[in-house]
């Protein structure tokens, strides 16, 4: 069943299973020998995180991080803050980085160079979803499950407002739902 906010469903349980699995099996073919260090970026990617790393047959090790590039608002300030590092020396590992949607490229482009800096053997980047339609920096995941064009998606781990994110499918959130707030937030900013 539909969440009341959601304007309609992008892509259902069945599909994201599906497609999860299949990007599990290339990545499994890439790193057969190997025992890469898996990077979930949280809170987003954890639902997809864990889907994903049951369904590869190489050894992982698990670990993760919270970083961001947002300030108190809404637009990016620009730096890349890490809330939560790595309790792993990614030294000589072959890293992936597990992240839930790619936009502008920011985040996952620094945290690359970071863990580069850091002396990884090879960092690459599996994403959920890829919005190309709103790339600033020239990056691109590795291994993407679906492209998405530049619409407010919730569920399967992606929030609005820490909000949606316990749905078994992606939605797409009614605006109304989030400009009703943007407009009642300025309301309260008028004297």
């Amino acid at each position: 069943m539909m969440n009341a906010d959601c304007e309609r469903i992008l892509f259902t349980e069945e599909q994201l299973r599906g497609r999860v699995a299949e990007v599990a099996r290339e990545v499994d073919g890439l790193y057969k020998g190997k025992r890469p260090l898996a990077v979930g970026i949280l809170k987003g990617s954890i639902i997809f995180y864990s889907d994903f790393i049951r369904c590869l047959t190489v050894p992982v090790e698990l670990d993760f991080m919270a970083v961001s590039s947002y300030g108190s608002g809404a637009v990016s300030s620009g730096k890349l803050k890490i809330k939560k590092d790595l309790d792993r020396d990614v030294r000589g590992r072959d890293v992936i980085i597990i992240e839930d949607i790619i936009d502008s490229g920011f985040t996952l482009a620094n945290l690359k160079e970071l863990l580069k800096e850091r002396g990884a053997e090879s960092v690459r980047i599996v994403t959920l979803l890829d919005k190309k339609g709103r790339r600033k920096y020239d990056i691109s995941p590795d291994f993407n499950c679906f492209e998405v064009d530049d619409e407010f998606v919730v569920g399967y781990g992606l929030d609005y407002d820490e909000m949606y994110r316990s749905l078994p499918y992606i939605g797409i959130l009614k605006r109304s739902v989030y400009e009703d707030r943007i407009f009642a937030s300025a309301d309260k900013n008028v004297v």
